[in-house]
């Protein structure tokens, strides 16, 4: 393939660009929601730029301002990040060639909306040369680190904003819902083989029947019954 590291970058950049349109009000809103839960400004900043998973953040600062006791909010986001060995596996055999320094950055910046852009370039590269493309010798990790890097300085800018800004931001302006629609955008194009299919309905059956339960039960029971739903059809 006639790429270099630089255009993989840039691709990667663009590629992410309409996910983030998403993710910045759902930046804004974790930050604003971390300080009306209590949480200390720079507390808040450094979940961002050290856990980097949004909807973890957002649940953990939910939580936190419901006095949750800490045992059930590390196990809430045990199990909601328990998606990323999925990301993890699947994604593993593109960059097991790349040096340890590689792997290490490009683990720290595998989010929802990065994966989704890079699995889906990996994936068109291996079917755009009838499988016969050698991984082990492209460049797709600057698509990949592109991606990533782009996704990372948005987050932490909107994130920013949202602690500056705190409970200036309405409860009538309702911008949680960009939370949903960021995370149906990036799930229904990976969508391919039952075993997704069958752990995306389940999953997402269980998690709206139990959105009322207390302690967002309702999301680890949704989490937990898609992924054995998805383990399950793949066996079968």
């Amino acid at each position: 393939m006639n790429t270099t590291p630089r255009n993989e970058f840039l691709g990667g950049i663009q590629a992410e660009l309409p996910i983030l349109v998403g993710v910045i009000p759902f930046g804004m809103i974790y930050g604003a929601l971390a300080r009306s839960a209590g949480m200390p400004p720079g507390a808040a900043q450094a979940m961002s730029a050290v856990v980097f998973a949004g909807s973890s953040q957002f649940i953990m600062a939910q939580l936190w301002g419901e006095a949750t006791p800490i045992f059930v909010i590390l196990v809430t986001v045990l199990i909601v990040n328990l998606r990323h060995g999925l990301y993890s596996a699947s994604i593993a055999p593109y960059v097991k060639h790349l040096s340890s320094s590689w792997k290490w950055l490009l683990s720290y910046l595998l989010t929802d909306e990065a994966y989704a852009v890079a699995i889906v370039h990996y994936r068109q590269v291996e079917d755009g040369s009838g499988g016969k493309v050698t991984l082990e010798t492209g460049k797709q990790h600057w698509y990949f680190l592109g991606a990533g890097l782009a996704l990372w300085s948005t987050w932490q800018i909107s994130t920013a904003v949202g602690i500056l800004l705190g409970a200036v931001i309405p409860d009538s302006l309702s911008l949680d819902f960009t939370l949903t629609l960021t995370f149906i955008a990036l799930v229904m194009p990976t969508l391919k083989g039952k075993g997704e299919l069958v752990a995306a309905l389940v999953g997402g059956t269980v998690a709206v029947i139990g959105a009322a339960w207390p302690l967002k039960l309702g999301l680890l029971c949704g989490a937990l019954t898609g992924i054995l739903a998805g383990l399950w059809s793949d066996r079968k």
